[in-house]
């Protein structure tokens, strides 16, 4: 979803901070977001992320910090004074006005002419698809249908910056996936900046050009979604994002291009160094889909081979997932693909066997 040529620095966070009397809720958070991406917030309840949000928004003034849209610091102004429209997980749709009118409902307080107000509003319903439906009232839509109602009344006012709460945590979960797609595709033709927030690992991953990892009030990684699941830079990322499996241990080789770990496994080898100092204790992440599974003992694999007993194996369809207990009382998990209907496995519970991975596949976390 990354918008080529994206402008750096379109919407901008200088050391923000937000404290509730002795509580730090939004901890020094700098971020810089490009003009017409999309960037997601992403964290557990209680991270600071509605916060920050709720910040850009207006609705709460910073403690310390500067928030610069366009190279304007907003950070004083009020939220109606602000080029910024929020988008709320309730969608609050006015239950007495149709569609159309729930869409035109900005533009006629901003006093705009009639003729224009049609023509955006028009405009609007077109982009969402649903101009069969103006003359409807909200509850006589589906779910996804206000949601997208709402879209269209937050961007018929033009806004330089779309905030979205927690978009789709109203829809039930295949509608979700189904409404993701969409309303990216909606976000890309208008070209408007968003951020959006959500605790939804796979929304995030899905909607968002660059994710921002919060915990405590702080920004722990910010990345693509593919750099924020192959590379975490530390162990709260990975273990949050997905599934891992983190081995803990101490780092015994460390050269440019190689380094190992002495975990309670075995020795774990990694395909490039870290320039750490050996003896220090560092972890080694490696995803349940790295992991190959056999029951017979690979031929011409070195390095990262290790034996244990499956403990529980789950079914979802199109993989299987297998908890692995090792000799030294380690959990080990791994999914494997299920690639044909008629595909069996031969590997059962209370199954000794084989699992390895290549040195490419792990990530050494220092913290």
């Amino acid at each position: 979803m990354t918008q080529p040529g994206a402008q750096e620095g379109y919407l901008v966070t200088e050391k923000l901070v937000k404290r509730f009397d002795e509580a730090v809720a939004v901890d020094e958070v700098s971020l810089s977001i490009g003009k017409g991406e999309i960037f997601a917030l992403l964290g557990s309840s209680g991270c600071g992320k509605s916060t920050l949000l709720r910040m850009l928004a207006g609705f709460e003034t910073p403690t310390k910090g500067r928030i610069l849209l366009g190279g304007q610091d907003v950070a004083g102004l009020a939220p109606y004074e602000r080029p910024v429209n929020m988008m709320f997980q309730s969608y609050a749709l006015f239950p007495h006005l149709n569609i159309w009118e729930n869409v035109a409902f900005g533009l006629k307080r901003e006093g705009l002419p009639k003729a224009e107000i049609q023509q955006r509003t028009d405009e609007m319903l077109a982009l969402v698809q649903l101009t069969p439906y103006a003359k409807r009232k909200p509850h006589q839509l589906s779910g996804g249908q206000q949601q997208r109602v709402a879209l269209a009344r937050s961007l018929a006012k033009k806004p330089k910056l779309l905030l979205l709460d927690e978009p789709l945590g109203a829809l039930d979960k295949k509608l979700r996936e189904q409404t993701q797609f969409e309303l990216v595709n909606i976000i890309e033709k208008v070209g408007v900046t968003v951020v959006m927030v959500t605790h939804d690992q796979e929304e995030a991953m899905t909607m968002a050009s660059r994710i921002a990892i919060m915990s405590k009030g702080r920004v722990l990684q910010v990345g693509t979604p593919k750099e924020i699941y192959e590379y975490p830079s530390n162990r709260f990322v990975a273990d949050f994002i997905g599934n891992v499996n983190l081995f803990d241990g101490k780092l015994s080789v460390d050269e440019p291009d190689r380094c190992a770990v002495d975990t309670k496994i075995g020795q774990i080898q990694v395909g490039y160094g870290i320039s750490g100092a050996v003896d220090m204790a560092v972890s080694v992440a490696v995803r349940p889909e790295k992991i190959s599974i056999g029951k017979q003992r690979p031929d011409g694999v070195r390095a990262n081979l290790f034996a244990g007993r499956v403990k529980e194996i789950a079914y979802f369809g199109s993989y299987n997932t297998f908890i692995l207990v090792t000799p030294q009382g380690v959990k080990v998990k791994i999914t494997e693909p299920n690639g044909s209907r008629h595909e069996m496995l031969d590997i059962t519970w209370e199954d000794d066997v084989f699992f390895w991975w290549d040195d490419t596949d792990a990530v050494v976390l220092r913290d």
